[in-house]
């Protein structure tokens, strides 16, 4: 998941907004060019803290963000409900915001972590970038999200199943990361 990230984090790099500038250095100046908006990557927990890392290795000077989601399931059925319990994010206000997730099933989890998000503050563009999604959470993105959210998918699976878990995924990218929950 952390290279992933380095690879997509280097292909976003790609598609941001810099300007000019010049570094006074020890013999000299030198004229380059830095990210016009300052970043912030926010990743969902805990599944995306390595995919995070990898963007990190790339980003070094962004700043961070987490934000807990998780599938509810109240009556231990196929029907659940997303909750977000806990964030600790920077303030995103004219930010470019990175949410980085690696899986992107009903797209459920994105859709409240962004509202969450938008309770900080106003960014100046959203980018989501995950490793494997299906096409309905794709689907549910681009109906619920607003225009200055882009969408960055390392691969797509063909579906979700009754479960509503991609088919064929990878299993649960947080416990293949950390060992199954306790």
């Amino acid at each position: 998941m952390e290279r992933i990230g380095e690879i997509m984090a280097y292909e976003l790099s790609k598609n941001l907004d810099y300007q000019a500038v010049v570094i006074p250095t020890p013999l000299g100046t030198k004229a380059t060019q830095y990210i016009k908006n300052s970043l912030v990557i926010c990743s969902i927990l805990r599944a995306g803290l390595t995919l995070h890392n990898g963007f990190l290795n790339y980003f070094d000077a962004a700043e961070n963000g987490f934000i807990s989601a998780y599938r509810h399931h109240p009556n231990n059925d196929d029907f659940f409900e997303i909750i977000v319990q806990y964030q600790a994010v920077a303030d995103i206000t004219n930010k470019t915001v990175v949410i980085v997730d690696p899986m992107l099933a009903t797209g459920q989890s994105i859709v409240a972590v962004f509202k969450q998000l938008m309770e900080r503050g106003a960014p100046a563009i959203i980018h989501i970038a995950v490793v494997i999604a299906a096409p309905e959470g794709i689907a549910h993105l681009e109906a619920e999200l607003p225009d200055n959210c882009h969408l960055w998918i390392a691969s797509i699976d063909d579906h979700l199943n009754e479960h509503s878990y991609i088919v064929p995924g990878l299993g649960d990218a947080g416990d293949l990361a950390y060992g199954i929950k306790l």
